[in-house]
């Protein structure tokens, strides 16, 4: 008799379940790959040419500044000014992920300034996080810009227009049609020589109306949110109640009237205070340099663009896209004047100013809309027929890839040939090697041509030494 062996088990302890992990990203955050990867990266290198182009050198930012170096200039909320951004303590440290590069700029140049030439032009590419609401594919919590900044003691009027001409010429090269997006530029001293002669004095109201003001763009807002953000305060599609600036309904009035004013003729006719007069005065030299250049008439007049982060004291700069499926008013390279962040950190006044370009959104549009052509080189695989002749197979491989062709060799000689090809075709690979006794025998190569017309003959068998010119054909 076959004896069995007893286990006692405990019924009042439950099995053990194994937790499986849900492989989803924190909303506002995407994975890129494939061709969009192959895209970003394109739209990346089109923009650093053309920075380069246009006169600007490299720097690699740190991701992480000290909270209080940069603080934040992004909360509605005065009381929680670091409310819109990713900060913790690291020792005795409290650091901050950036949140944009000018601040960090700033920074870099004030312990630096003494080693860099007297007109700094540099460019920066990189990541960045804020904690925003996310918005489908356009407004995420982590995103990568392109930022070129000029500081220095420059002709304003001729750094600002060079700005604008490389946003125009940058958009182009990244085949964007001329009617498909236009270059806003105000300049912030208008708005505030009206809020001066509204006699609205407290800096968080104001800050509240640049805020407000700067929303008109934004579809699901437009004047008649503006109204409400200028107001008492604003409910959104969700139900959540934004606090307004608190003014009265003939200051809400002035204003809204004023922001909608496009024509600068009108605009000189209409505002009289001497800080609105100095911004417009700026504007016409700005619009005189402009006319110097090729892109001139992709600039559109619009004092509204005000841009909610406070510390742009003149120029500003909004590009505006207008694409089907995406709508009208998509920006997608912002900037403009900063008087004072430098002089935070050196105590001297050192003008500066910059644009960024927006490289996650351009990338989910151009994506969207197929204007750029991007192609992932895929790897042409060799294929493993009999193990014995695996050396062979690396002498290939090698001899494919020290003449730039980019080629893999499969890494499982057990599975079949059908498994292999199988794998090259959801890989993606252009044209796979099949060699076997016959081929290595008689020194020649069979080639099949994954991405030829079914039904055709896609598979061709030549001298060994042909091998690299008959591959480029597929390739």
């Amino acid at each position: 008799m076959e004896h069995l062996k007893v286990v006692r088990v405990n019924p009042g302890v439950p099995k053990m379940k194994k937790n499986k992990k849900t492989p989803s990203l924190p909303v506002g955050f995407l994975d890129f790959r494939g061709n969009t990867l192959e895209l970003k990266k394109k739209i990346i290198k089109i923009i650093e040419d053309n920075f380069i182009n246009f006169g600007f050198s490299a720097l690699e930012q740190s991701t992480f500044e000290i909270s209080e170096n940069i603080g934040s200039f992004l909360a509605d909320d005065p009381n929680n000014p670091m409310a819109d951004v990713y900060s913790f303590e690291d020792g005795k440290e409290q650091l901050t992920y950036r949140y944009d590069m000018t601040a960090g700029l700033a920074r870099m140049y004030a312990a630096n300034y003494l080693e860099l030439p007297p007109i700094y032009k540099r460019y920066c590419i990189g990541d960045v996080a804020r904690r925003e609401k996310p918005q489908k594919k356009i407004r995420l919590k982590s995103f990568t810009q392109a930022d070129c900044d000029i500081i220095g003691n420059v002709n304003k009027f001729q750094a600002n227009a060079e700005l604008c001409n490389l946003i125009a010429d940058s958009l182009l090269k990244l085949n964007f049609k001329k009617e498909q997006f236009k270059i806003c530029i105000s300049n912030r001293k208008i708005i505030e020589g009206l809020i001066d002669d509204l006699k609205i004095t407290d800096e968080n109201q104001k800050l509240k109306v640049f805020r407000a003001i700067d929303k008109i763009s934004n579809p699901n807002i437009g004047i008649s949110g503006v109204k409400d953000l200028l107001g008492s305060k604003r409910a959104d599609q969700s139900g959540a109640i934004q606090i307004g600036a608190n003014l009265s309904k003939d200051q809400i009035e002035t204003i809204t009237n004023c922001i909608q004013l496009k024509d600068l003729k009108e605009i000189s006719s209409t505002l009289k205070n001497p800080l609105s007069r100095e911004g417009i005065n700026e504007t016409e030299k700005l619009l005189e340099i402009i006319s110097y250049g090729d892109y001139s008439n992709q600039i559109n007049i619009s004092i509204e663009k005000v841009r909610g982060i406070n510390y742009y004291s003149g120029w500003l700069v909004e590009t505006e896209l207008n694409i089907p499926n995406f709508g009208s008013g998509l920006s997608v390279c912002s900037g403009g004047e900063y008087q004072d962040l430098i002089g935070s950190f050196k105590g001297l006044s050192t003008p500066g100013v910059g644009i960024s370009f927006g490289i996650s959104r351009l990338t989910t549009i151009l994506s969207e809309i197929k204007q750029l052509e991007v192609n992932e080189k895929k790897p042409a695989l060799i294929c493993v027929m009999d193990s014995k002749y695996l050396s062979k197979y690396y002498e290939i491989l090698n001899e494919l890839r020290s003449n730039g062709i980019n080629s893999e060799i499969y890494l499982d000689r057990e599975k079949n040939l059908g498994k292999q090809l199988t794998y090259a075709n959801k890989r993606g690979c252009p044209v796979a090697v099949i060699c076997g006794e016959n081929e290595f025998k008689e020194n020649n190569i069979t080639l099949k041509n994954l991405l030829g017309v079914k039904g055709e003959n896609n598979q061709a068998t030549f001298p060994k030494e042909n091998l690299i010119n008959e591959i480029k054909k597929l390739i």
